[in-house]
């Protein structure tokens, strides 16, 4: 008989009351001695139960032991505990739900690591800048920001990446994959958050405000650009004009003015910008895209002034005021075209706000 038997066995027969009585009549032993006995050969039995196990799953792995299938994908795994939580993944199940804000999670670790987001627990500290985190994987991945550490290697570009999933995303370049999908306009994204800012448009949500003048923004970029404006710094001048800007991408979109840069080509007709985002309005000419929805009569538009302009079809509202004979207008080149009345069709620009 193996030792490890022979201790389950012993334990086994100390849970039985007429063996424990015998025991301490044969031996004179107290009962409090034989439960402090009893309780150190449990121990022993998890123990060694809990090595068996380990063991058995070690040579498994070491063989190459996959016996647990999926039905679904195919994919093996060495534990079924394993081939259940994956198969979770195929089912959609979400056994595991937050108590404070409903979300649900297929694993119950899932689940606690998500609590740290409502506790505001952040246990793992760099020692280089003591910035910390919720998670030892967040913790590893900011490391590599001191060590440099670029572990994940595009096969086809070489280029290098310290988190895997920077090198997924990326690899969607060479692919084309485009994963995300807006359930409105059909646009298709590579990642979840570009998916997310793009619904945006749609929904008129601007979650990041200004403390200082309560302007919202739909990006958290805009944000902190933004905010530039207040503190009335301009470091970046143009050499040709002197004019100076709060960004330096303002400063280089300023000096295609005067170089006569267009980088920005159209891919159907070649027509050329000096700035990206007028490309892509002109894009919606050839795709029809009109991602500016109007919430009274449902009309679209390919930008958002356009949008604004039409809103004021409804709203009555006329910003534009002539200072000749006060008479208001709803869009600024109607107002220019009334000023030509009182110029006598010469239009002085110094009179339009």
């Amino acid at each position: 008989m193996k030792l490890w038997h022979f201790i389950l066995l012993f334990t086994h027969l100390c849970f039985n009351k007429l063996f424990r009585s015998l025991f301490v009549s044969c031996f004179s032993i107290c009962n409090s001695c034989i439960v402090s006995l009893i309780h150190f050969f449990k121990v022993i039995a998890l123990c060694v139960n809990l090595f068996t196990f380990l063991y058995q799953e070690h040579e498994d792995t070491d063989n190459g032991k996959r016996m647990n299938h999926c039905d679904v994908c195919n994919k093996s795994f060495i534990r079924k505990d394993h081939l259940q939580q994956h198969q979770m993944i195929h089912s959609g199940e979400r056994l595991y739900h937050c108590d404070v804000c409903n979300k649900s999670f297929s694993r119950k670790s899932h689940l606690r690591t998500h609590h740290l987001i409502h506790s505001g627990e952040r246990p793992y500290k760099c020692d280089v800048c003591n910035n910390s985190f919720s998670q030892t994987s967040h913790l590893k991945t900011h490391q590599r920001t001191h060590g440099g550490e670029r572990p994940y290697h595009c096969d086809l570009c070489s280029k290098s990446f310290s988190e895997k999933g920077s090198l997924k995303k990326h690899q969607r370049i060479h692919t084309g994959e485009r994963p995300y999908h807006c359930d409105v306009c059909s646009k298709s994204f590579t990642e979840k958050g570009s998916l997310k800012k793009h619904q945006r448009i749609h929904t008129g949500e601007r979650p990041y405000h200004c403390d200082v003048c309560s302007k919202s923004f739909s990006e958290k970029d805009s944000l902190k650009k933004h905010k530039d404006i207040h503190n009335g710094e301009r470091p970046h001048h143009c050499d040709v004009c002197s004019t100076s800007f709060i960004r330096k991408d303002h400063l280089k979109q300023h000096q295609r003015i005067h170089s006569g840069e267009r980088p920005y080509h159209c891919d159907v007709c070649g027509k050329s910008f000096s700035q990206k985002g007028d490309m892509r309005i002109h894009q919606r000419i050839h795709n029809g895209e009109h991602p500016y929805h109007c919430d009274v009569c449902t009309k679209s538009f390919s930008t958002k002034s356009s949008l604004e302009r039409h809103k004021r079809t409804h709203s009555g509202e006329r910003p534009y005021h002539c200072d000749v004979c006060n008479e208001s207008f709803n869009q600024k080149g109607h107002l220019k075209r009334h000023q030509r009345k009182h110029s006598g069709g010469c239009l002085d620009h110094s009179h339009v706000p």
